[in-house]
């Protein structure tokens, strides 16, 4: 389907969504907005997410929309996504968070990464206040593009360490060496950015709790004022999962990951860190706006290929393919458009707010359960606090600690209702 307005310098150029992209049941008519009003919602954005999809080697673990090499594709791509930020970046409110990711944002040479950067910082209107991040791969970052970064209003680096052990490295398909973290870490900090996330993986196949200890005390010895700590996964469509299944390796036991999970939070919470959502731990003062904004189910905006965007309920994705993303010009292609019911919208909600360790206000809840047909969730609500699992923290529904290591079911049963 294919939305055009009238040739005019007020109006939008040409917008298209896939034929047949709507997903079943999305309570949406093909064509309830026209390509002005779809734009339009850009207005009630709080947040941009820029994809640059470019990596150096695919992570086995990784179902990110992610290109290996096409060096050569590297400024044609640059030079698209400038003409997408100019155009919607004219209907953006001032954003209070940004993050670039990827792929390997920080993959493109230095005058492309800077030319990029300046970019994004002279078409998107950022608050006073913004958190403007980065995610970087730890043998990519020079203390040029670190400079790069600050000159152009980047306050927030994520850098990709996963684990400070070469072999478990090579479990994951991570071709970069332990060493290259501390450098990169040193090259962001001189270069004047204090607040630094790196992310560790556990439960690595052949991982003991003394090399979760032992990655741990390496990151923290870097001084980062976030920690992201996830449990590895096996994603679908990844080379991860299809070693699990050939039984090239064998997945931690269940045991182990919740003595892992348990190791992590300790450690991290001694050397102050707290806990604030399942994987995510701050310094006082530095908790991710930009989760938090996902947490929240707040409104973002999408620019790239593959992004995917919410406004108001409406989640759509951009085409995750470099050719279309070249050819539709100066806006993608946009694919899995999808305005949720009202009773989908309340599971989504429950699905993001109980990750959060402070959990969700009370007026908050108990709204979203109207929502529910028959109010269906309340009696999810009532059977886990009776089991322990979930609690009312003042006014605030959260997981218990018991719950954490259960988060994943309870959350679940949230979003579709049983028959009985």
């Amino acid at each position: 389907m294919t939305f055009v307005t009238e040739s005019s310098s007020n109006q939008l150029p040409q917008f298209t969504i896939l034929s047949g992209s709507f997903q079943p049941n999305s309570g949406a008519p093909r064509a309830d907005l026209t390509a002005n009003e779809w734009q339009n919602t850009a207005s009630s954005a709080t947040g941009a997410y820029i994809h640059v999809p470019f990596c150096f080697h695919k992570c086995h673990y990784c179902d990110f929309f992610s290109i290996a090499g096409k060096e050569d594709q590297h400024e044609q791509f640059v030079d698209r996504l400038l003409v997408e930020l100019k155009e919607v970046g004219q209907l953006l409110p001032e954003l209070e968070t940004i993050f670039i990711g990827g792929g390997t944002p920080t993959l493109l040479e230095e005058s492309l990464f800077d030319r990029m950067l300046a970019g994004i910082h002279s078409s998107i209107p950022m608050s006073s206040n913004v958190e403007f991040s980065i995610e970087a791969n730890p043998e990519t970052v020079t203390a040029q593009k670190a400079i790069s970064m600050v000159e152009h209003g980047i306050n927030r680096v994520s850098i990709g360490a996963q684990s400070f052990n070469l072999e478990l490295l090579k479990v994951l398909e991570r071709w970069h060496e332990p060493s290259s973290v501390n450098r990169a870490v040193d090259f962001v900090h001189e270069a004047g950015i204090q607040n630094v996330n790196l992310d560790i993986i556990y439960s690595i196949p052949t991982q003991t709790k003394e090399q979760v200890r032992f990655d741990l005390n390496q990151a923290m010895a870097l001084s980062p004022t976030h920690m992201s700590c996830y449990a590895l996964t096996y994603e679908l469509n990844t080379p991860l999962l299809q070693r699990l299944h050939t039984g090239a390796i064998t997945r931690v036991d269940h045991d182990l990951e919740a003595d892992m999970f348990d190791i992590v939070t300790e450690e991290l919470e001694s050397n102050g860190y707290a806990q604030y959502e399942i994987s995510n731990y701050a310094k006082e003062g530095f908790t991710c706006k930009h989760n938090l904004m996902y947490w929240n189910n707040n409104n973002w905006w999408p620019f790239g290929p593959a992004a995917a965007g919410h406004i108001d309920g409406r989640r759509w994705r951009n085409a995750p393919r470099l050719r279309d993303y070249f050819v539709h010009t100066p806006l993608p292609l946009v694919e899995d458009v999808e305005l949720l019911p009202k009773d989908t919208q309340a599971g989504e909600a429950f699905m993001m707010g109980l990750r959060l360790l402070r959990g969700m206000e009370r007026s908050w809840v108990e709204s979203l359960v109207l929502q529910s047909a028959n109010q269906w969730r309340q009696v999810v609500i009532d059977r886990n606090c009776d089991s322990g699992l979930l609690e009312w923290k003042k006014n605030h529904l959260a997981l218990t600690v018991k719950g954490l290591h259960f988060a994943d079911s309870v959350i679940s049963e949230f979003l579709t209702q049983v028959d009985s």
